[in-house]
């Protein structure tokens, strides 16, 4: 069951993806996280009856994971708008990496076999995302500021890899935090801190909320698929048996849903080369689930 409910929200990231680029097109990055910050904590308000009765150092800790998803999604929100969906999709499975090296020093859980050799057919689809061998060079044909586009690009590549390495601390949290709590608990005051963060974040930079993100329909999705698929998430946690090392290799179900997103919504190129990185990386990620 948990392994059902972490491949829900591998589909559900990866739809979430499509909906972060197109809220994106007609509102800032900062509008479209605190208002869908704020959306998502208006739906989790049936869960109050089931929220109470943490202890100071559990609310602490639910804050210190809502902080650091604070600054992932900064990052990651402007990583997206600037990078192809797709290139954005393939990137975010470097949080694989990550989350097995928490997962193995911090929980304990141990690398097999098969394990292993997804963890490497992973990084080889990764490895193949730098080296494309179906892209052709342009010629030098006086292109200008061309040196200062591949510098920007390389700055929102680098903004994608905190995003992944503060999402996989965040995995981490999740698994160590459902051993004391349930999904209720966790999901509405960690929805809550991140408001209250975004909430200062946007008074203090004095950031102008206009009205028109309420009526962007893709904001509304970003809120409703966030909290069905933390709501899995948190669930697929709660299962002593699961491991992060393993539930990783499954979220990165998502890309191919982003890989279709680029090709079919967003008109992106090079996709020949992104399904094959992606097929490798799939195969990976079976290979880690028979481990």
């Amino acid at each position: 069951m948990w392994i059902l409910l972490v491949f829900i929200y591998g589909i559900i990231k990866g739809l979430r993806e499509i909906c972060k680029k197109k809220a994106l097109e007609k509102n800032s990055v900062m509008e479209v996280l605190f208002v869908y910050t704020l959306i998502s904590l208006v739906i989790c308000t049936p869960q109050i009856p089931n929220a109470m009765g943490l202890n100071v150092r559990q609310y602490f800790y639910v804050a210190l994971k809502a902080f650091v998803i604070f600054v992932a999604w900064i990052a990651g929100f402007k990583a997206i708008k600037k990078l192809p969906v797709s290139l954005y999709g393939i990137l975010d499975l470097s949080r694989v990496l990550f989350a097995t090296l928490l997962g193995v020093f911090f929980l304990g859980e141990s690398i097999t076999f098969f394990k292993a050799i997804g963890l490497a057919f992973v990084s080889a689809g990764l490895l193949l995302l730098k080296f494309n061998p179906f892209r052709k060079k342009a010629l030098p044909v006086g292109e200008v500021n061309s040196a200062d586009k591949n510098s920007q690009k390389i700055f929102f590549v680098f903004l994608a890899f905190i995003s992944c390495i503060l999402n996989a601390v965040s995995g981490l949290l999740d698994k160590i935090l459902m051993k004391e709590m349930n999904s209720s608990q966790l999901q509405f005051w960690y929805t809550l801190f991140m408001v209250i963060y975004y909430g200062i974040y946007v008074l203090v930079r004095r950031i102008k909320i206009s009205s028109g993100v309420w009526k962007n329909i893709w904001v509304w999705l970003l809120a409703a698929g966030l909290i069905a698929m933390d709501k899995a998430l948190f669930i697929a946690n709660g299962y002593p048996e699961s491991q992060i090392t393993i539930m990783t290799l499954i979220k990165q179900s998502s890309v191919i849903i982003a890989i279709i997103a680029g090709k079919f919504v967003f008109k992106e190129k090079d996709i020949l080369h992104k399904i094959l990185c992606s097929a490798v990386i799939i195969t990976g990620i079976i290979f880690g689930i028979m481990g």
